[in-house]
């Protein structure tokens, strides 16, 4: 009887379910982070090179969690190690709540990269398999779960600066403390969301397990593309609202900017998804990372509200469909048992560049040119993630 009402799930409620993993993994565990690292760097009197090196350790746990992954797949299943990775996160959440030394802060990064990982790659061969299911409608899929991480980011945007506000009327010395136990217990909920609907996705461990064909140089100028978007888009995410602050924009304007962020994100999954089913090249990751590169730079010229809030839209209807559009690429090029070799591969490169782009943006901006001169940086290596795109071909025909 259970088995029956698995089966009968909905593809867009399977889809939404998995959302709810993106927007643990990279809303709620990574990109939040965004929003405390002001608070936090000025409580603990950090320099923006060290509040950087935060997020870097976020990134060095999600490269170790993308190496493990395909290995643990093969032993658990996919959405087993989906659910474990679920309940890590938001335990490692809560941890960095309780706590407030800087070492012990950065293990807890680590681990929750480490986690992260192990939810969002399995979320993506899930979803694929999804997507092999309803030809018709994979690009909206794919979309859906990737642009899951706009709930956590909006969910963000409103409960930090709401946990923050509590903290301080209760006298809390380290008030961005509560927001990381709001987050952490928001995680644990949605975590049982996300139970009961995935399993009406096939998973077979051992199938996971099995050889599978993924040659690097038929995808060698995406995956370097994948890598320095990365770099790019990371050193935005990490430090836009420390900016934004430092320009003098008001908390509340920040909230609605940030919030306004994710719910772009919601929407990308409808926006991109009929050229994620057309384009089997690398056609999307040009587009998407050139459309990224001017978002981000725009902030680094400009303190007008109105450019800032375009900039924070265009951004968020954009970045993660360019993770979409890479898992588009491997479904469309790949038969599907390699499917997670191929998306193991990309999201490898993928932390790798994330490594490198928040510690490079934060010793940039220690220095005379500041935050702007940081996010120019990252605008500059996404628009050659694009033009690395340009080379990679289809291995099938258009």
């Amino acid at each position: 009887m259970n088995g029956l009402l698995r089966a009968q799930w909905h593809p867009y409620l399977l889809a939404f379910a998995l959302s709810l993993g993106a927007a643990i993994a990279l809303g709620l565990s990574r990109f939040s982070y965004g929003l405390l690292l002001p608070v936090m760097r000025a409580d603990l009197n950090w320099s923006y090179l060290l509040a950087g090196a935060m997020n870097t350790g976020n990134a060095f746990g999600y490269f170790l969690g993308a190496l493990a992954t395909p290995r643990l797949m093969q032993r658990m299943g996919a959405r087993r190690l989906l659910l474990v990775g679920a309940i890590l996160t938001a335990l490692f959440m809560l941890m960095s709540g309780l706590v407030t030394d800087t070492a012990l802060l950065m293990m807890q990064r680590i681990l929750s990269g480490i986690s992260s990982a192990f939810m969002f790659i399995t979320g993506g061969v899930l979803i694929a398999r999804l997507g092999s299911q309803h030809v018709a409608r994979a690009g909206f899929l794919i979309g859906m779960y990737y642009g899951g991480t706009g709930i956590g980011i909006t969910l963000s945007a409103l409960l930090v600066p709401a946990s923050l506000s509590l903290a301080v009327a209760h006298g809390q010395a380290h008030g961005w403390q509560w927001a990381w136990l709001a987050m952490g217990v928001i995680c644990l909920l949605g975590t049982v969301l996300v139970m009961a609907p995935t399993g009406g996705i096939p998973d077979d461990a051992s199938a996971s397990g099995k050889q599978q064909h993924f040659r690097i140089r038929d995808f060698l100028p995406g995956l370097t593309s994948y890598f320095m978007y990365g770099v790019g888009y990371i050193g935005y995410m990490t430090f836009v609202v420390a900016l934004l602050k430092q320009q003098g924009m008001q908390a509340s304007v920040i909230t609605v900017f940030y919030a306004l962020l994710g719910l772009a994100v919601l929407a990308s999954s409808r926006i991109w998804a009929g050229m994620l089913d057309r384009f089997k090249g690398g056609q999307s990751l040009v587009i998407l990372n050139v459309l990224l590169g001017c978002a981000t730079i725009l902030p680094a010229l400009t303190a007008s509200a109105p450019v800032v809030f375009l900039s924070g839209f265009i951004f968020g209807a954009v970045f993660l469909s360019v993770v979409a559009s890479t898992t588009a690429l491997v479904r469309h090029n790949l038969p599907q048992a390699a499917w997670s070799a191929g998306i193991s591969a990309f999201t490898t490169v993928f932390a790798f560049g994330q490594i490198v782009g928040p510690t490079v943006v934060g010793w940039i901006a220690d220095g005379a040119g500041g935050l702007e001169r940081g996010l120019i940086f990252s605008a500059v290596a996404l628009f050659i993630a694009a033009a690395l795109a340009t080379r990679q071909r289809a291995l099938v025909s258009e």
